[in-house]
C-alpha cells in the first residue's frame, strides 16, 4: 500500500484546502482540535471509498469531490439563506432526489455545470478504475473501521466538552472549518433530549371561547412596503387586518428565504430556540418526541378537532408520519386539490387554498382547528418573463397579492360566518430574492390575531404592534382559545 501514501496525503492536504474555503472564512488560524478532527473525519472517509473500490487514487480524488461539494453547497447556501452547511441539511437529501427544482435554484448556472460534471466523471471513474484486489479493500476497511472507533471514543470523552458546546454557527464555522462543525453540530444534537411532556389544556368552564381556530402559516409572505421601500405596494388585505386586529405585529423568524419548518415548529410546538439547543437547526427531525406540547395535541383536551392542510407533498419534512403523530386527525395534502386557480404557477393558488378552507369551516360541526400551510408564494421566481432583478420581484408580489387576496376572504367569510372564531394569518420566512433581497437585512415577517362572534370582528381597542417570536405566537394562541379576559371589546 505505498503507493497509496502520496495520494492519501495530496487528499488530507486538498479537504483541507477546501474547507478554509468554505465561508465564513477564519481571518487567522483555526483551532488546532478543529484541524485534528477535519483530519481525522477525512481518514476515515478515504478509508470508506477505499474500502468500496479499492484504488487509493480514486479514493483520494472522490474524498476531495465530496468535500469541494460541501464546500459549493454551503457557500451557495450562505449566498442565498445567510447559513452556511449543517448537519440537518443532510436529512433533506431525499427531498433533493424528489423535487430537485426546490434546492439547485440555490446553485448558479456555473455550480450546476461543474456539479454535473464532477458528478458524472466520479461515477465514470469509480466505474471503470475500480480494483479487484483484496488487499486495498481489506486495508480502507481496517482504517475506516480504526478511524470510525477512533471518533467514537474522542466524542464520548471529555477532550471536546468546551467545543461547540453551545450553537453558534457562524463562530464555530469560522473557528473550527466545515466538517469539523458538520460532526461536532450533529454529535450535541444526537445528545440532546425530549422535553418533558405536557398536559393537554381544558376549557374553561363558561369561557367565550371561539369555536373555529383557523392558522394560515403564509409561504415566503412579508410586507411589500419593506420589501420594495414603496407605500404604493402596500396590500390591502393586510393593512385591514391590521386596523381590525385584536392583535398584530412583527413575527421574529430565525430563518431568511427557507427553513419554514423552523417557523412552523414555532407556532406549533410553543418551544423557543434557546430551549431546543442544537435542534433547532431542523425541530421536525425531533418533534415526535415533542407531541404534547403541540397545539394540536393540546387543544384536544379542550375538545378541539384539528386538521392539517398542506396543497404540497406531505413527505416534506415528514409531515405525513408527524402531523398524525401529534394530534392531528386529518391530513389534507395536494391529492385534496384538484384545480390550482388561475396564474398559480406550479403550485396551487392561495385563493384557491382559501376557498377550500371556507368549506372545511363550513363543514365543521364542533370546535376545530384548521392548521394551513400554504404553497403559492413558494420561489423560485424567474420565468420566461423574470429573468432579471424587477421581473423576480413583480413575479414574487404577483403571487404574494394571492396570499393578501386570501386574507380578505377569510376575513370577509368570518365576519359575516355568524359564529366565534379566531384568525391566525403569518409569514414563515421571507423570500430570497436575487438582486432584490439579501440575507443581512431584517428577517421579521407580519402577524395579525383577528377574533370574530355572532356579530363580527372583535377587537380589544387601540393597540400598537407587539413583536413576538413563532413560539410566543403559540402561546399567545393558546391563550385566546382558553382564557376567559382574551377579548375585550368589538371593534367600531
Amino acid at each position: 500500500m505505498a503507493n497509496g501514501v502520496i495520494p492519501f496525503l495530496t487528499m488530507l492536504l486538498l479537504s483541507v484546502v477546501l474547507d478554509a474555503a468554505a465561508r465564513p472564512r477564519a481571518r487567522t488560524g483555526r483551532d488546532w482540535r478543529g484541524l485534528a478532527l477535519h483530519l481525522t473525519v477525512m481518514t476515515g472517509v478515504f478509508g470508506v471509498i477505499l474500502a468500496g473500490i479499492g484504488n487509493p487514487v480514486i479514493a483520494a480524488l472522490v474524498s476531495v469531490a465530496l468535500v469541494a461539494l460541501f464546500m459549493v453547497a454551503s457557500n451557495a447556501k450562505r449566498k442565498m439563506l445567510g447559513e452556511p452547511l449543517v448537519f440537518s441539511d443532510l436529512a433533506l437529501l431525499v427531498g433533493v432526489v424528489r423535487h430537485p427544482r426546490f434546492y439547485f435554484s440555490a446553485l448558479s448556472p456555473a455550480q450546476r455545470w461543474m456539479l454535473a460534471i464532477g458528478a458524472g466523471g466520479a461515477l465514470v471513474a469509480i466505474v471503470l478504475l475500480s480494483s479487484a484486489a483484496l488487499r486495498p479493500h481489506l486495508a480502507g476497511l481496517v482504517l475506516a473501521v480504526g478511524i470510525g472507533l477512533a471518533i467514537a471514543l474522542v466524542l464520548r470523552s471529555r477532550a471536546l466538552d468546551g467545543l461547540a458546546a453551545t450553537p453558534d454557527l457562524e463562530g464555530d464555522f469560522t473557528r473550527l472549518g466545515m466538517i469539523a462543525t458538520l460532526l461536532l453540530y450533529w454529535w450535541r444534537w444526537r445528545r440532546s433530549s425530549d422535553p418533558l411532556p405536557f398536559p393537554a389544556v381544558a376549557q374553561h368552564a363558561g369561557a367565550d371561547l371561539p369555536e373555529l381556530v383557523v392558522i394560515v402559516q403564509c409561504e415566503s409572505f412579508c410586507d411589500p412596503v419593506e420589501l420594495t421601500g414603496d407605500p404604493k405596494n402596500a396590500f390591502a388585505g393586510l393593512d385591514a387586518a391590521r386596523w381590525a386586529a385584536w392583535q398584530w405585529g412583527t413575527l421574529e423568524v430565525s430563518g431568511f428565504g427557507a427553513y419554514t419548518m423552523r417557523t412552523e415548529y414555532g407556532v406549533l410546538f410553543g418551544r423557543s430556540e434557546e430551549a431546543l439547543g442544537f435542534r433547532r437547526y431542523d425541530p421536525f427531525l425531533t418533534a415526535a418526541g415533542d407531541s404534547s406540547h403541540a397545539l394540536s395535541a393540546r387543544l384536544r383536551g379542550a375538545g378541539y378537532r384539528s386538521v392539517f392542510v398542506h396543497p404540497h407533498d406531505l413527505r416534506f419534512y415528514s409531515r405525513d408520519r408527524l402531523m398524525p403523530q401529534v394530534g392531528f386527525a386529518a391530513m389534507i395534502g395536494e391529492e385534496g386539490f384538484a384545480a390550482r386557480g388561475d396564474g398559480a404557477g406550479r403550485y396551487v393558488d392561495d385563493r384557491t387554498l382559501g376557498a377550500s378552507v371556507i368549506g372545511m369551516i363550513e363543514a365543521a360541526t364542533g370546535p376545530t382547528m384548521i392548521y394551513t400551510v400554504t404553497m403559492e408564494n413558494h420561489g423560485p421566481w424567474d420565468s420566461a418573463s423574470a429573468r432579471d432583478a424587477a421581473g423576480r420581484r413583480e413575479a414574487y408580489l404577483r403571487h404574494a397579492r394571492s396570499s393578501d387576496a386570501m386574507l380578505q376572504d377569510l376575513t370577509a367569510y368570518l365576519a359575516r360566518a355568524g359564529r366565534s372564531a379566531l384568525l391566525v394569518f403569518f409569514g414563515d420566512h421571507r423570500p430570497s430574492i436575487p438582486g432584490v433581497t439579501a440575507p443581512g437585512g431584517a428577517r421579521h415577517t407580519p402577524y395579525v390575531m383577528l377574533r370574530f362572534d355572532s356579530d363580527g370582528i372583535i377587537a380589544p381597542g387601540a393597540q400598537g404592534p407587539i413583536s413576538l417570536t413563532p413560539a410566543d405566537l403559540h402561546h399567545t394562541i393558546l391563550r385566546c382559545v382558553t382564557a376567559s379576559d382574551a377579548v375585550t371589546r368589538r371593534a367600531e
